[in-house]
């Protein structure tokens, strides 16, 4: 009788050639492009905050894993796409230093301090975001124009809500970028292919960008007394694709099965319509997405699906 050689080991048994530095690299890729524009659009202020950012992240996360003697894990990029979505959330008007001490907040305080990637309860580019706008709201807040004039500008979404401006931006600007707003945020287009990519590649599913996106659709469409207008502005303008497509999907802090994540979801829109409509702030995509980052537990735990198979008791 032929001899048969069985390997016996625990799950998973499935296998894949994904890793953390290869799903990294795509989102790192998939930002690329909107980061660019934004390049292009606010010149030199937008690429020292983007550098600083990320080389920033880089830096505090190779000092804190050598003090804590844990092993370095800078070469899997999860730092430099930290460090490169905190940059797209700001103005390229913030001073380096802001952006700096934002970055190191992220890595350190939110990420490290928690257990490192994967332990982070909530997005840390978004933590950090908001640590920033509580500190230096009038410098988080001091939007330029696209050029090299680099004058004061308002965002589409101040205009919509009536704070401050009183030209509204058209869609083709919203669309590619040349509008105020943050270094990243400003081209829905480019950030729409980015999201496109990611789902393409396998590396986040449709469910909580696409939810998230329809659900602000439909909620500002009614919060607007049925203005048609009122979607284009609510969808392009702002963080909301940014937000939806890749940091409302972080994996450590959103839910992990497909209910929980729709129910995620629809929470981070209608929370950030609730603010743009009814709050001070015009935007509200931040602070919808943390909000959910802290419920995802508890939506994972109550919205468990049913087991294939299962037999009710």
């Amino acid at each position: 009788m032929e001899k048969i050689n069985l390997t016996i080991s625990s799950s998973p048994h499935i296998r894949t050639s994904k890793n953390v530095s290869s799903v990294m690299k795509d989102v790192f890729i998939a930002l690329l492009p909107a980061a660019l524009a934004g390049v292009y659009y606010f010149r030199v202020p937008a690429l020292i905050n983007i550098v600083v950012a990320v080389f920033g992240a880089v830096a505090a996360e190779y000092a804190v894993q050598k003090l804590m003697k844990r092993e370095v894990t800078v070469k899997d990029f999860s730092a430099a796409v930290t460090g490169l979505l905190l940059a797209m959330n700001v103005p390229a008007s913030l001073p380096w230093w802001i952006t700096l001490i934002g970055a190191v907040f992220a890595i350190i305080v939110v990420k490290q301090i928690f257990g490192g990637l994967g332990h982070n309860f909530m997005n840390p580019a978004l933590a950090a975001r908001a640590v920033m706008l509580a500190s230096w709201p009038v410098q988080m807040t001091n939007w330029t124009s696209p050029g090299a004039d680099a004058v004061s500008a308002a965002t589409p979404l101040a205009v919509l809500k009536g704070i401050e401006g009183t030209q509204a931006a058209n869609i083709t600007d919203m669309l590619i970028g040349n509008t105020g707003g943050c270094i990243g945020e400003t081209s829905a287009i480019l950030l729409l292919l980015g999201g496109i990519y990611l789902i393409y590649r396998g590396v986040i599913s449709y469910h909580i960008p696409a939810v998230y996106i329809a659900t602000v659709a439909v909620l500002s469409f009614l919060f607007s007394g049925f203005q048609v207008t009122a979607i284009s502005y609510n969808v392009l303008a702002g963080g909301l694709m940014l937000g939806a497509f890749f940091m409302a999907t972080d994996y450590a802090s959103s839910p992990v099965n497909t209910k929980a994540q729709i129910v995620y979801a629809l929470g981070c829109g209608l929370l950030t319509t609730v603010i743009r409509y009814f709050g001070g702030y015009p935007e509200g995509v931040s602070y919808s997405i943390l909000l959910m980052n802290v419920a995802a537990p508890l939506l994972d735990k109550y919205l468990v699906p049913k087991v294939f198979g299962e037999v009710a008791k």
